[in-house]
């Protein structure tokens, strides 16, 4: 059973004694269950407002676990450490980047989605069912072309699956942990190539100061101005955030 079933079982636990009271006054009839004439079960307008608004919580963990968002931010992360800036830029701005940067990257799978699944079913043209595994097929598609394959067999080997045949058959629970994996070691390793002219500048400087015997005086305050001169020169925004795009070229 599915999480989306789940909480359709548990909502529809909680409205029976609701909805079995047609006489009741304080009855709910607009939280029906019907069956369509493909043998599917269509909930009421209600219900379904109802689930909307509980998956809205959800969102958050959407963004950062099922979207390019995790790759940016930590990549920012260690983009404000490299230069040495604790607060600048500030967490609100690092995630405002991440957030429209991640837009931008996603804007042709959302376009698939509202294409494919949410457009028909706000016309009516596919039930709740169909829309949802029509929504999964892009974003499995986006998240199984930035996962590694080892990573995806340790979750197939950890949960013990041995009815997967192909990894476009992985299921959600499966392939959300292993695309985080994939994400978190990609944005490391971009992390790391980032850090490497900012650490032989906070070399050199300090070199520089133990040989003129200012040991008393922080490198840091030093290296720091030289590092936001050097990124400012080499436009290291527009490299940083052209760079963070093609990565995800298979989009």
């Amino acid at each position: 059973m599915t999480p989306l079933h789940l909480a359709l079982a548990l909502l529809l636990s909680l409205a029976a004694p609701l909805a079995l009271g047609a006489d009741n006054p304080l009855s709910i009839p607009a939280i029906t269950l019907s069956t369509n004439a493909a043998g599917q079960q269509e909930y009421s307008v209600s219900l379904q407002i109802l689930l909307i608004m509980t998956a809205l919580s959800f969102i958050p963990a959407f963004v950062m676990l099922m979207t390019s968002f995790t790759r940016i931010i930590i990549v920012f992360s260690i983009l404000r450490q490299a230069l040495g800036l604790q607060q600048t830029p500030s967490n609100q701005i690092l995630t405002g980047m991440a957030l429209f940067l991640t837009m931008f990257i996603m804007a042709p799978v959302f376009e698939q989605i509202n294409r494919e699944a949410l457009q028909p079913y706000l016309s009516e043209q596919l039930p709740a069912q169909d829309a949802i595994a029509k929504a999964e097929v892009p974003l499995k598609n986006f998240m199984l072309a930035q996962t590694r394959s080892s990573d995806l067999e340790l979750f197939m080997r950890l949960s013990k699956r041995t009815d997967i045949a192909s990894p476009d058959q992985a299921p959600l629970t499966i392939l959300v942990p292993a695309f985080v994996t994939s994400e978190l070691k990609t944005a490391f390793q971009i992390g790391f190539m980032i850090f490497i002219p900012f650490l032989i500048i906070d070399l050199v400087v300090s070199s520089i100061l133990m040989a003129m015997g200012m040991m008393m005086l922080s490198p840091l305050i030093i290296s720091l101005p030289f590092k936001i001169m050097l990124f400012v020169l080499i436009d290291g925004w527009a490299l940083i955030i052209g760079t963070l795009a093609s990565s995800f070229g298979g989009v």
